[in-house]
């Protein structure tokens, strides 16, 4: 038998690749070839986690064993009185699950339906659609508009429940701010109007706050304050404390899931993950203490992100596109439908043909909007502006002090590739918003 045969029996599922890994490949392959190349598609803290947990996580390589599948209780208490401390978020140990990357536990809080309704913004983070058609649930989009800064409002979420097929399913919403992809948050009031619609509605709620406490101004706000009864919030190390590769997630239960719903998911952990690595529930006793050096830790990288962020919407919106100044994380969504005659005269009407003409063009890596939710022939993408060295970054930001405040001067000298690669995007987007010839927009690039 040919291997290419061997599995046409079975009715495999369809699983596209994560755009974001792939597109990862095709930069460094296009980098093997000695091209620069401007990383603005892949989102990964480029800041090293606190020193603290990496001693930890060093001291306790040897811990070999299988923690409780909800993570050992030290951690689960330090997370608890971290989340109280920092955002007023009342959660018990006992409702703190533990595991490796909050990605799984998104997929298991839904995967503890039979069926549900899973409403996810649009644009949103690449993974909560695929996560949701895995598990056979209905996936309902909730509209937004880059006007209404691709905020959900109560009357989106009126119009999502009316596509409801099943009165009786029940309706789980994923809701992610500061927002993949566009670094967006939501007022005090938007979130209490948007609880109330939860309520209406007993929708339950998993708040995806990875980048929760990299808001920029320090002024995050869980919506489990607003509607304590219906939000799971999830977390992890990944995004503040930089240690993706850690894989250590978290999730917050409400009370009213303290029963049943609970049991559920460590029924699902105990069959799939297990646990999370022993050594790293270690290092995070360390990263989960809300004590000066943490608090002067986030300091540093937010004032690093809202710098660049903010230069760097200034600089894409002066071309035309809509890219709204970020309010947290490190990404920005841009949207380039205001140049779409522009864009195409040149050949381009979708997402991905923008993005692969970018990259071709000037080495520059978008991922496309439709990755996020949004219609192929929107012309949008997301750009995480992090292609610089957090290390020395963050040591430059402590050497000048919180005292004095972070400028351009800084920003070229310590995020000089950066600088670089929004600067060549803006040339790249007014070559075409100018309709200059393709000759001169290649040659820009060389």
């Amino acid at each position: 038998m040919k291997n290419k045969e061997l599995y046409k029996p079975f009715d495999l599922r369809s699983v596209e690749k994560s755009q974001t890994l792939l597109l990862n490949e095709q930069s460094r392959n296009l980098e093997n070839s000695g091209r620069e190349v401007f990383k603005f598609g892949f989102g990964q803290s480029p800041f090293p986690p606190l020193a603290r947990a990496i001693a930890a996580l060093q001291q306790n390589a040897q811990r070999k064993d299988y923690s409780p599948v909800q993570g050992i209780l030290p951690l689960r208490e330090r997370i608890a009185e971290f989340h109280k401390n920092a955002e007023g978020i009342d959660v018990d140990a006992s409702r703190v699950l533990v595991a490796p990357g909050s990605k799984i536990l998104i997929y298991a809080a839904m995967a503890a339906f039979k069926k549900a309704d899973i409403l996810i913004p649009a644009p949103s983070w690449v993974s909560y659609r695929p996560q949701a058609a895995l598990l056979n649930h209905a996936a309902i989009s909730v509209e937004t508009t880059a006007q209404k800064r691709w905020r959900i409002t109560p009357e989106a979420i009126e119009k999502a429940v009316r596509q409801k097929t099943d009165a009786k399913s029940p309706s789980v919403l994923i809701l992610n701010y500061p927002g993949n992809p566009d670094g967006l948050s939501y007022s005090a009031a938007e979130l209490r109007a948007l609880a109330e619609s939860f309520r209406k509605h007993n929708i339950l709620v998993i708040s995806d706050e990875i980048y929760g406490l990299l808001n920029h101004q320090g002024t995050h706000r869980s919506v489990a304050l607003d509607y304590p009864e219906g939000t799971i919030v999830t977390g992890g190390l990944s995004k503040w404390c930089g240690a993706g590769g850690w894989r250590l997630g978290i999730a917050l239960l409400p009370k009213a899931l303290d029963g049943e719903y609970k049991e559920t998911l460590l029924g699902i952990a105990s069959e799939t993950y297990s646990c999370a690595s022993l050594p790293v529930q270690y290092a995070a006793c360390e990263a989960y203490l809300w004590d000066s050096v943490t608090q002067d830790y986030l300091a540093h990288q937010r004032r690093i992100l809202a710098l660049t962020g903010n230069w760097a919407s200034s600089q894409l919106q002066n071309t035309g596109m809509v890219a709204h100044a970020p309010e947290g994380g490190f990404y920005l969504f841009l949207d380039f439908s205001p140049l779409a005659e522009s864009f195409k005269h040149q050949g381009i009407s979708t997402s991905n043909q923008l993005c692969e003409r970018l990259l071709a063009d000037t080495g520059i890596a978008l991922l496309p909007g439709d990755a996020f939710g949004m219609e192929s022939s929107h012309l949008s993408a997301r750009l995480a502006y992090v292609e610089f060295d957090g290390v020395a970054a963050l040591a430059a930001s402590e050497k000048l002090g919180l005292q004095n405040k972070l400028d351009e001067t800084f920003l070229r000298q310590h995020l000089a590739k950066t600088v670089r690669g929004i600067e060549q995007l803006c040339r790249w987007t007014q070559d075409i918003a100018d309709s200059n010839s393709f000759n001169k927009i290649t040659a820009r690039a060389v």
